[in-house]
């Protein structure tokens, strides 16, 4: 029997003796086990499971266990996973899987409006969102080291929060490397091995292209491709076989037995020698482009650039686009310290801040309308906008406009400032507005810097609020939002991310 049919016929002997697809509520598996969480336990065949000649035993725990082995429990939970598919799709549906297929009906429309772009997009923002946490915290650790230690307070506990806000940040490839795999069908534990080589401090021992290289060097770009490469190691020694995934092909490079120790070393040891080789000095000389190009643009075009991203960052953040952003402010807070961009870019917040509070004063006769700007203004002033955007400035358009030209003004004065010497930025991604003042830090100063944002926030606010003021109307929109109620619920929108790149 082919290796393919073998496993098939595993799963298709396993498969009613533990209730059928109906009974199967997830499927997963470890090393050597295929760990299933099941509707009914009572439905399982225990004896009947145990005298099929590939289960070596079941465990009971919170799942139910089949112990399979190394190496077969691979190539047997995808055909079992398929099965339960094709079954489950081939019976009458409940009132709740009705409501489960609606679900999924929705998100697959959705799935079919997306680009292949704004997709790609958003597997790189599914790696970095979930170290935002620690990047704020350590930020905000940093921040106050740094006071601390212009101050001259505390000298005997400074450094130990010198070392509790850095330590995150020497390690963040490791942690981009296992959620590069994870995000994208590998092992996520190879993925943050084949990482951490990039921070390991004996590459320095090691020579490429006539240079030495330098630990961490390509920092979180470099670690995002060598964890790709792993996954694509690991896929090519399975034949296509991405674990945990249903869709397999027959096994021919690795000999099944020897899997689960060829397929990791394999993985490892070509995925290492490429990065030491090549991704590591490519990645570092594309990472120091980024941080010289995003220095260069403030420091020679600061205005009109702070102009131009402020304006342009609410309409990003409509398309999606604003999620490319992400791995290149992780980038300059991993070399500098800080992102230079994310407080021009937060300046799109207060431009909507003052648009809304513009909408407030010409909608007098709009208690609905008001009542959502009230309730929506105390969150955009610390940085989450999309209640006013989605409830407030694009439902009426031209005031969604105005708030651009706010964000822009704001942009700018933050930008020329940056021109003339005096950078801003953040020690983190995520939070914007008020918000994002224990997170800021510059080149003069933490005085400085916070004067220079705030000024920025009030530019933002004035400029957006005068322009939505005289400008976000014409006379019969303004007459037709007073004469009778407004949209009798605002669209409010679940919560998003907060204005961030």
């Amino acid at each position: 029997m082919a290796p393919e049919n073998k496993n098939r016929a595993t799963a298709a002997a396993i498969l009613p003796l533990v209730g059928g697809a109906r009974n199967v509520d997830s499927i997963a598996h470890c090393m050597t086990r295929l760990r299933l969480v099941l509707k009914d336990r009572a439905l399982v065949q225990d004896e009947a499971l145990k005298a099929l000649p590939a289960v070596l035993g079941v465990v009971e725990d919170d799942t139910y266990q089949i112990v399979l082995g190394p190496g077969t429990v691979a190539r047997v939970a995808p055909e079992f996973e398929a099965l339960v598919t094709e079954e489950t799709s081939q019976l009458p549906l409940t009132a709740d899987e009705w409501a489960d297929r609606g679900a999924e009906l929705k998100a697959a429309r959705k799935q079919r409006n997306a680009t292949p772009f704004k997709l790609f997009l958003r597997r790189i923002a599914n790696i970095f969102v979930p170290l935002i946490p620690a990047l704020i915290g350590c930020g905000i650790i940093a921040g106050l080291n740094g006071l601390l230690v212009n101050l001259g307070w505390l000298t005997g506990v400074t450094p130990a929060l010198a070392a509790i806000a850095s330590g995150f940040m020497a390690l963040i490839a490791v942690f981009v490397g296992f959620n590069t795999a994870k995000e994208f069908g590998g092992t996520p534990i190879l993925g943050g091995a084949v990482a951490s080589i990039i921070v390991f401090a004996g590459v320095a021992k090691i020579t490429v292209f006539g240079q030495t290289l330098a630990p961490g060097q390509g920092g979180v770009l470099g670690a995002l491709g060598a964890a790709l490469l792993a996954v694509y190691v690991e896929r090519w020694c399975r034949n296509g076989v991405s674990p945990g995934r249903a869709k397999s092909r027959a096994w021919g490079r690795v000999p099944e037995a020897l899997d689960v120790l060829v397929t990791p070393t394999l993985t490892v040891l070509i995925s290492g020698l490429v990065t030491l080789y090549g991704l590591m000095f490519l990645a570092g000389e594309v990472s120091t482009g980024i941080g010289h190009g995003a220095n260069w643009l403030l420091d020679n075009t600061g205005a009109f650039a702070g102009l131009v991203l402020g304006g342009l960052f609410l309409p990003l953040v409509m398309l999606g686009l604003h999620q490319a952003l992400i791995p290149i402010h992780t980038t300059l807070i991993e070399q500098q310290g800080y992102t230079v961009l994310l407080p021009i870019l937060a300046m799109a917040g207060a431009g909507q801040v003052g648009c809304a509070v513009a909408v407030y004063l010409r909608a007098k006769k709009n208690e609905s309308l008001r009542t959502t700007i009230k309730s929506a203004l105390p969150a955009g002033f610390l940085g989450v906008g999309e209640p006013l955007i989605y409830g407030v400035s694009l439902p009426l358009g031209r005031p969604f406009v105005t708030a651009c030209v706010g964000g822009a003004a704001g942009g700018a004065f933050v930008g020329l400032f940056s021109m003339l010497g005096d950078k801003v930025g953040s020690t983190a991604i995520g939070p914007s507005g008020w918000a994002l003042f224990p997170l800021l830090q510059g080149n003069h100063g933490l005085g400085t810097t916070a004067a220079i944002y705030a000024g920025g926030l009030l530019t933002g606010y004035v400029v957006g609020f005068l322009a939505t003021y005289y400008f976000g109307f014409t006379r019969q929109s303004l007459t037709d939002l007073n004469a009778a109620p407004a949209p009798t619920e605002p669209a409010t929108p679940k919560a998003m991310e907060p204005a961030r790149s």
